[in-house]
């Protein structure tokens, strides 16, 4: 995976939406719940393999504040006061490829687990 950054960053819809461009073709628009449900942050993904948690109630999450960590990540902070996942440039291009199939991955893990977006 491209570690390389996007061209533009936006965040539109109050919070609600991060766009991604990096280049013809090539644009991501990804929701604030998408990315919060998908934080690389030890809450989420746990200490390792196995240790995953599913994250739910957080249909109405928005983006407070983007910050760049180096030349490698963005800090998404979210007004649940989540901010501890780091989102490297690699990391957010990958949800952008993969949203098709994580997504609804996420929406049968919370049906199977009784929990509510």
């Amino acid at each position: 995976m491209s570690s390389e950054p996007p061209e533009e960053i936006r965040l539109k819809d109050h919070g609600r939406v991060l766009e991604l461009d990096y280049g013809p073709g090539e644009i991501y628009t990804l929701s604030a719940e998408y990315l919060r449900v998908e934080s690389p942050s030890a809450e989420v993904k746990g200490h390792g393999p196995g240790q995953e948690v599913t994250v739910p109630g957080k249909k109405n999450v928005r983006i407070l504040r983007l910050a760049p960590v180096g030349h490698y990540a963005l800090r998404i902070v979210f007004d649940d006061r989540h901010d501890t996942g780091l989102y490297t440039w690699g990391y957010l291009r990958e949800l952008g490829r993969d949203e098709k199939t994580r997504w609804p991955a996420y929406l049968e893990k919370l049906a199977n687990e009784k929990l509510t977006r």
